[in-house]
């Protein structure tokens, strides 16, 4: 068997950390032949909680899990990590503004990126969860500056997801038959869900159904879905984010297939146009965990217009979070 990675998981003992937790010690991350050690972080504050989540993991038994070990702080949370989900920041509440969000978990990131700058792995890679995560991985590597900043990313695979089933049940298809359905930009209601280079039965999407609904309630349903999840039961999105974030880090670990396209937020260096220095959702292929973005797309005024308009928003985030950055 392989030598044991470490996997750190900030907000462990919060909901989404918790449902993350058993699917990273079941290997649905990282394969079935790959033991990990987790590494749960939690605010001193709920240390009991996360007492209990270690007898649950100790209790399952899990072949991969090789070690289990707690820390109240990112400093000793992080120490010789090689993949870091950040997970822990203040939840979205309802009725609770974006602004309100970047104020309340800025902090956290400044400390976090510190923390892992000085104590994690050489080969680190880290995902964002906590939102506004784009801004918030911003945050993360402009306080990490000997990290690579392609080593820190945000979680758009949520938003990839849910494009993916809206679409598929529109169609009377299976989430497997929808192909390069992809997001841009940041992971708010602003995202744009691109349907126009997107296939479903290797057939456009765009043909298979009607441009009305693809751009109103298509568009409309996947941006406002985490504030539909939080109206219905009350929390933000817990198990399914869960999933995204393993979806997210199992392609970067394993790579994406021929063909197959994967959306992440990276440090924009100007590709198609968008503004340099934003954590801005891309489609991208990756291959021996380096991502490359996908180049040659074409767009037409519309998607032009979404791709400006959730640039813009993230444009305004850094203006909001300049002092932490």
């Amino acid at each position: 068997m392989k030598k044991p990675i470490r996997v750190a998981v900030t907000g462990a003992a919060g909901n989404i950390g918790y449902a993350l937790s058993f699917r990273l010690a079941a290997g649905d991350c990282y394969g079935p032949d790959q033991p990990i050690i987790l590494q749960l972080v939690e605010i001193p504050q709920a240390m009991k909680s996360l007492d209990g989540l270690v007898m649950e993991l100790a209790d399952c038994a899990f072949p991969l899990l090789h070690g289990i070990e707690t820390a109240d702080n990112p400093d000793d949370g992080f120490k010789g990590a090689n993949q870091i989900f950040l997970v822990g920041a203040r939840p979205r509440s309802k009725g609770m503004e974006r602004k309100d969000l970047l104020q309340a978990n800025g902090t956290i990131f400044i400390a976090q990126g510190k923390a892992i700058e000085k104590g994690a792995a050489s080969d680190v890679r880290v995902i964002v969860v906590g939102n506004p995560c784009n801004t918030n991985a911003l945050i993360l590597a402009r306080n990490a500056p000997g990290l690579p900043e392609d080593r820190i990313t945000a979680m758009t695979r949520l938003d990839q997801n849910r494009a993916v089933a809206q679409i598929a049940s529109k169609t009377g298809a299976q989430t497997t038959d929808v192909e390069h359905l992809v997001v841009w930009g940041n992971h708010s209601p602003t995202m744009f869900a691109d349907y126009f280079h997107a296939t479903v039965k290797g057939k456009p999407v765009a043909g298979a159904a009607d441009t009305a609904w693809l751009e109103k309630e298509f568009l409309t349903v996947v941006g406002q879905r985490g504030a539909a999840i939080i109206e219905a039961r009350g929390q933000s999105s817990a198990a399914s984010a869960a999933s995204a974030a393993i979806d997210h880090m199992r392609t970067w670990w394993t790579g994406t297939a021929p063909g197959e396209w994967a959306s992440m937020a990276v440090m924009s260096h100007g590709e198609y146009g968008q503004p340099e220095g934003i954590m801005y959702s891309f489609p991208l292929t990756i291959k021996d965990g380096k991502y490359e973005v996908v180049q040659g797309l074409t767009h037409n005024e519309f998607a032009q217009q979404k791709l400006r308009a959730t640039a813009d928003e993230l444009v305004g985030e850094r203006e909001m979070v300049k002092d932490m950055i």
